[in-house]
This record gives structure tokens, sequence and C-alpha cells, in this order.
């Protein structure tokens, strides 16, 4: 394997002449003469670094006496190699010690003595090396391993794709430009189902069976599929197997629209869930109280698409955790909660499947709830789905089902499958299918724990950075006050001594290691989330919310403000993309990933940020793309006028209480979702402008995006004009018009190419259904096709966002 490299921990020697010494030389010779590259590393210190920054290690020769003056520094090598790696093969070298006086502990993480004298350097080589091969090739989880071999034999390709290991792009210019960006290693790994050494994905054998059932134990699941969709087909595959037509889900409306979309296919009746929301417009958890049964036995009951359910029992529960904003919830708790309610439960963690591996996230993860942690018959079977790609190492698009069935709600194989192949390909991409098996392989043993709290420890110093930022300016006291922020508790509690202490000041051991520093303690100030309970909901650390001025997490706006667009504007200009835009609020993420110099650079830019509002910049040198594109609108504005003039529209249309509002208060749902589609594709529909919109029923969910929250769904009354849904949607229209190059990004809502007006699908006014008919939705038959609308809003389809 290309690449492998030993490290020597060994004291220097430079000009020794001793035999032992002139061993060890000879030794690392015989190695580099085998193929490996010998790292040298004369301190304990360096041997660290290299421990800490190479994964292509694949042995450790460890000087037992390293350090400074004889100290047995190699103990801490030693220690570090053992949380770093999983089954590296490490050599002590004792030269000069009897095992007797090792500690104990010492047999336990090494494979093996060397003394150098003792034996031929060609010998002692030879054991290190085959140490080495062995651990590298156990190294490979088993669907990656089969592909390599299978690569290793140089078969023709007499199978799809047609490209056939790549040879058909040779025959053409751009073809041969594109296999020369990618390599021809690609294309040699992107074979046919045909090729049975690797197994089936449909079948779940060979290989990508046992690459499953893998993910499954690392994962702390009973059953894991992988999907090669993304987490949005996962959360379709499992509602859809959850729950069928007319039977009712309790859907967190903090769900993301694959969810909803779910519900579509299904035919399922959702009963919304209503989360918490705060100042900044951040959605919140589920409070403690909204999934207890009797909250949600009067939601279902108040519900009037429920009258035609099969029956008033849910199957199926679906929240998300962690929330975008990086809020994540007590697992067992939550679990137990709805478990009243319902027999499934699901946690949509597109973003959180990194929690199994770091303690600051125990039982904060759907597959912590199991028999240990929830015995008894009212454990719900549990699924979880996860965007592995998000934030763990894998390929775009590539995801896994996690899944801890139970007798309440079983899920036998071969049904699952159904679903499962129903929203599958029989043509997968292998290198997908070899990005989940290795992710799952970096998360196994130490090293998932290593690689989470790397990025862990660097969220940490960003944030305490960006706070003593603050400080240092105010102490100077030679410029205008530091006014970003992070969204984050302002002192927490040290454990040990009971005593309160500035984040900024709190140790950075006790913040990467301690979950109380990040729970939302209830009503506190920091978070502005009511109804919640203690230790109920913590903020994940690695989801990082900078926060501009102009409103607080109690909403009460100041005179004054910087709108978060202005800010991502600018840091776009700086090959700076962060993850979400609130109005005041912007989010970045820290993965495995991240590296000082990145959030360094981040830093830095929001410093530059700073001093060009201060010094009022001419808008032309701060945003020169958005002057050039609209200099009609912009030419002669500075950054702090554009960014008051924002604020004072977003004030006086009061547009984050006006979405806090189309969130708390939802709207009356008329029709099930799924008869909403059918008078989609049958042309019972029409696009009408926000003016002409209430009293009419959606026929198309209208998504906030990112992070891709409904604030309407089909089947539901858009209500009156004065109403939360259209004030909101009127207000960012306007908003939209007046500040063009910061448009909204908002699905289900078209433009009017002539006059930039809001243009939203509704149903016809003759294909709506009468709220007496939904007694029984079953009985509802699709009308004829409706006639071609004719007003000029509908005359062509407008065009797309």
């Amino acid at each position: 394997m290309a690449g492998d490299t030993v490290l020597f921990a060994v004291r220097e020697h430079p000009g020794d002449d001793t035999v032992g010494a002139e061993q060890l030389r000879r030794i690392r010779k015989e190695l580099e003469a085998g193929g490996f590259a010998v790292r040298w590393a004369g301190t304990g210190a360096d041997a660290r670094t290299v421990l800490r920054t190479e994964a292509g290690l694949a042995a450790v020769l460890v000087d037992w006496g390293l350090g400074s003056g004889g100290a047995p520094g190699g103990a801490d090598v030693l220690r570090q190699a053992g949380r770093r790696f999983q089954n590296l093969p490490v050599f002590l070298i004792a030269a000069d010690e009897s095992l007797e006086e090792l500690p104990l502990w010492v047999s336990e993480t090494v494979v093996g003595y060397v003394w150098p004298t003792e034996d031929t350097a060609a010998f002692i080589a030879g054991r290190i090396s085959s140490a080495a091969r062995t651990y590298r090739e156990a190294v490979l989880p088993p669907f990656f391993k089969a592909l390599r071999r299978f690569d290793d034999t140089h078969e023709y390709s007499w199978h799809t794709p047609a490209h056939s290991g790549g040879v058909a792009f040779l025959k053409s210019p751009v073809g041969r430009a594109f296999h020369d960006y990618f390599g021809e290693r690609l294309f040699r790994s992107d074979l046919s189902i045909s090729v049975e050494a690797l197994g089936s994905l449909f079948e779940h054998t060979g290989p990508i069976g046992d690459a499953e059932r893998n993910a499954a134990r690392v994962f702390g699941a009973d059953l894991t599929y992988f999907v090669l969709h993304g987490d949005s087909t996962c959360d379709r595959l499992v509602g859809h197997f959850s729950v069928t037509r007319d039977e009712i889900a309790l859907v967190d409306r903090n769900c993301h629209k694959s969810v909803l979309h779910g519900l579509v296919v299904s035919g399922a009746r959702p009963v919304y869930l209503i989360p918490t929301r705060n100042g900044y417009g951040l959605s919140g958890p589920l409070p403690p109280d909204e999934i207890q049964a009797g909250t949600v036995a009067a939601r279902i009951a108040e519900n009037p698409l429920t009258r035609g359910a099969l029956s008033t029992e849910a199957q199926y529960a679906v929240f998300t955790n962690s929330t975008y904003d990086g809020l994540c919830y007590d697992a067992v708790q939550t679990a137990r909660g709805l478990a009243a309610s319902t027999p499934r439960v699901h946690f949509d963690e597109a973003w959180f499947a990194y929690a199994r591996f770091h303690p600051l996230y125990a039982g904060r993860y759907g597959m912590s709830v199991g028999p240990d942690t929830f015995p008894g018959p009212d454990r719900p079977t549990v699924f979880a789905t996860q965007s592995t790609h998000k934030l763990l190492a894998a390929l775009s698009q590539s995801a896994m089902v996690h899944i801890r069935p139970t007798p309440r709600a079983p899920v036998e194989h071969e049904r699952f499958n159904e679903a499962f192949m129903m929203h599958g390909t029989t043509s997968p991409l292998y290198p997908m299918i070899a990005s989940l098996d290795v992710a799952t392989a970096m998360m196994d043993g130490p090293q998932g724990h290593w690689l989470i709290d790397e990025a862990v420890a660097e969220a940490v110093r960003f944030r305490q950075s960006v706070v003593r930022i603050g400080r240092r300016i105010e102490a100077a006291g030679d410029r205008p006050a530091w006014f970003f922020g992070i969204w984050q508790p302002e002192t927490v509690t040290d454990p040990a001594s009971g005593e309160r202490l500035p984040f900024d000041e709190a140790p950075a051991e006790l913040l990467r290691t301690d979950p109380s520093c990040w729970e939302l303690e209830p009503d506190a100030e920091w978070h502005g989330f009511p109804g919640l309970s203690r230790g109920y909901c913590m903020l994940d650390p690695l989801k990082v919310t900078v926060t501009c001025p102009g409103i607080d997490a109690s909403g009460r706006m100041a005179d004054w403000g910087i709108p978060a667009r202005v800010l991502t504007s600018y840091l776009a200009t700086r090959q700076v993309v962060v993850e979400k835009t609130d109005s005041y609020t912007t989010l970045v993420l820290f993965s495995m990933g991240i590296t000082k110099g990145k959030w360094g650079t981040l830093l830095d830019a929001l410093m530059d940020f700073k001093a060009r509002y201060d010094e009022d910049a001419p808008l032309d040198r701060v945003l020169p793309e958005l002057v050039a594109a609209y200099p009609g609108r912009y030419t002669g504005l500075s950054l702090r006028e554009l960014c008051q003039e924002m604020h004072d529209q977003l004030r006086e249309v009061s547009l984050v209480q006006l979405l806090d509002t189309a969130f708390q208060e939802l709207p009356e749902p008329v029709v099930p979702p799924q008869l909403c589609y059918q008078r989609l594709i049958r042309g019972g529909t029409e696009r009408v402008r926000l003016s002409e919109a209430a009293g009419r029923v959606a026929a198309a969910m209208v998504t906030v995006t990112p992070p891709g929250i409904p604030v309407l769904m089909p089947g539901e009354g858009i209500g009156t004009p004065d109403g939360p849904l259209l004030r909101y949607l009127t207000a960012l229209e306007t908003f939209d018009r007046r500040f063009p190059g910061f448009r909204s990004e908002t699905h289900g809502v078209t433009l009017d190419p002539e006059t930039g007006d809001y243009l939203i699908e509704c149903l016809c006014r003759g294909e709506e259904v009468p709220r007496a008919a939904l007694g029984d939705a079953r009985e509802l038959a699709v009308p004829a096709p409706a006639a071609a609308p004719t007003t000029a809003a509908t005359a062509a389809p407008a065009e797309r966002p």
C-alpha cells in the first residue's frame, strides 16, 4: 500500500557511533529498502505531533527513554498512539530496561519489544514490516477491501456502465479531458451490479452486506442500510415504510421538506407538533410538554384531517435531532415522551452522524435508545437517518438508515427491503458505497473519538476567540466596540468547584468534555427558548452561530443593526461560504476537516468587515459585484448605509417576528397532502399572486431554505390577508424588491418575470374539497382536470428562482 510510514520515536544520536545507534540506522535502511517511508522524531513533542497529523502510519518504534535527561517520555508517546489509532503495531525499544520495571499497561499497548543489538537489522525490520502490512490490510473495511482486490485483477468489462472502465472517454476530446481530470481509478471502480464478487445493494449480500453489518456495529444499530441519494431519500424511505394511507403521523413542524414529501408518497395524515422559536428566529426543539400524551391527543383531536383516519392512534413520529442550529435532545427522555402516542419514532439526524463517537453527546442520539436505556414493552422502534456525507467523511449523497426494532413495531428485513428498493437504484455508484464503508471504519474505535474530539476542540477555540476579541477591543478603548457574538452561554459552571466562569475564561478542557456546559438551562436569556426542562436540550458546540447586532434572543430590536445577509455577502468575497443565513445570524459548521488556519481565516474576515463598517467604506469597495450588478440601486451607498437601510426595513415590517408567528400559528389543514399532489399533476391547480391568495388552499409546500423548513404545506389554508402567513410572505416579497441581490430562497414560490411578484400554487376554486368530505378521504375521487387557468400569472409557468 503506497505511502506506508513507520515512525521512529527515538532519541537523536548526532555523530553517535555507538553500536545501538548504528543498528537503529541499519533498521531504518532495511525498512526503506522494503518500500516504507520512515519518519524520525527525536523528541516526545515531535513524536506526538507526527501521531496527531500523520494518518498514514503503519507502525511505531518507541524509545522508552525518549525525552530530556533520559526521562521516560516514551510513555506519553505510547498513550497517544493508543488514543489516536486502533490496533496500530507499536514496538518498544527497551535496550536498557528490564521488562519487570515497566508499568503493566505497557505490555497491553505494545505488540513487541526490540533490543536493537540482540538481533540482526534485517530480522528486526522484517518483524516491523510484517506487522505493518498486516495492520494496513486489516485497516480496510469489507467493501473497500473487496473493491481494491477486484480492481487489482484488471479484468475486462463486458457489462454496464458503457464507458468500460473509462476507455470510452478516451475516444473523444472532451471525454479525454474528463478522464484526465478524475483519473482512471474512479472509472475502473464504477462498476455494474453484475459484479457478483462485490455483493448486491438490494440483496445486502457479499461485501456490501458485510459493510452494512459492520456499520450497524459501529453506529450501535441492529440494522443499517446504505442509501445513495442522501438523507432526503432516507427520510422518504422511513416514512413510506412506517405509515400508510390515511394513518396518522406526528410530525415536528421543524422537519426537513423531505419528511413531508414522504407524507405525500405514503398518503399519511400529518398532525404537526410545534417547536419553540427564539427572538433571533432560530428554530428550537419540541418542548417537553408538546410530546406528552395529553398534548398529542389534543393535537390529534383538533386536527380536521384526522376525522377520516383509519385510527385515532398515530403510527409514526418524526422530529429533527439535532436541529439545524445545533440543538440536540435527551434521546431517551424524548423517546419515552412519544412512546405513549406511537410505536415508531424517527430521529432525523441528517447533521448528527458523529454523535455516538464523543462522550459529550452521550444519550443524545437515536441509537442510544435501547433495551439498556429504555427497558420494557413500551419502548418504540427507533429509526435514525443520517447524511453521512454532511459531517463525516463520505462522498456527497452518501447516507445511512439505522434501526433498533422492538416487538411493539417489528421491522422484518424482507418487508423493509421492499420500501428500500422503491427508493433505491439498480445502478449504484460503487465509490459512494466505498465511501460509506470507509466513513464507518474511520469512526471505529479510538480514532473516531479522536477525530470528533479534535473538531470540538477547534470549535471551542474559535468560540472563545470571538469573545476574547471583544474583551480586548473594550480594554484597549481605541476603537468602536466589537459587535459580533456567538450564540452560546455567557457563563458556565465548573462542576468540580461550583464556580461560575465567563465562557471565554473557562478551561478549554472543561468545555470540550462536560456536557453541562452546553445544556440549555430553563428560561436562560442567552438561548431565548421557553418551556424547556433541565437537561432536556443541549447546544452542539460544532454548530457555531455567529450573531450580528440588531436583535437579541428575546426578539428586542435595536435602533441600529447589521443584517447577516450583508455579512455573508462580504464573506463570500473572501471565499468563506457559510451554511445558513437568517436575518441576524449565520451558521458555520465545524467538522473533521476544520483547521486553525480555516477558522482563523473566518475570524480575520469578521475583523476586516468590522473595520470597513467602522470606517464607513463605500459599498463598491466592499461588495463590488453587487454594485456592478445593480448600479442604479447601490451606487453611492456606503456599507454602513446599506446595513442601516436593511435593518430599518426588517424592523419596520417585523420580518423576524412575522416568521416566528407563521411557524407558531399553523395554517388550518383542509385536505391531505397527497390529494393536492394528485390535483397538481392532473391540472387542478393554478399559480396566483399573494394579493389573490387569501382564502385559497395551497397545492404545494412553501419552504424557507436554508434549512428547508416549510411554512406552508399542501392542503393547508393560506388564511386571511392579515393572517401570519400572508403577512410574512408579503413582507418577504417587499424586502426582495427593495434589496436586489439579497433575495430570499423560498422553495414553492415562483416569480412573475415582469413584476417580480411572488406566485404560489393553489388548488383551483372548483377543486377544493368541502370540509364535510374529510369524514373519509378514501371516498374522495380525483376529478377531471380543470379548465386551463386564464389569468396572466398562470398562462405560462413562471421561472423558478
